[in-house]
């Protein structure tokens, strides 16, 4: 339980700093930066548009493995408490 805590709060850490450092994650290659730019100088939307879907790709992947390390962690605890429950001959 100890271990399912200090998990926790290491996930939540890494979460927290991403989202106190998402000023910072808002850039893009130059040409796409300067076409964002002279989009929103003609009045346009497209830039942020074009930063959320950076965020969004950016984040995919970290979801996906953390979804897929949760999954073996709990896979994993119940094959544990599985073999010690089984009576010993």
């Amino acid at each position: 339980m100890k271990r399912l805590l200090s998990i926790s709060f290491m996930i939540l850490l890494v979460c927290a700093c991403m989202i106190v450092g998402m000023d910072d994650l808002a850039a893009q290659c130059p040409m796409c930066k300067m076409s964002a730019e002279s989009n929103l100088e003609a009045g346009g939307t497209a830039g942020k548009g074009l930063n959320r879907g950076i965020l969004y790709m950016f984040a995919t992947p970290y979801l996906l493995v953390a979804t897929l390390g949760i999954l073996w962690y709990r896979n994993r605890i119940k094959q544990v408490d599985e073999f010690q429950e089984e009576p010993s001959i």
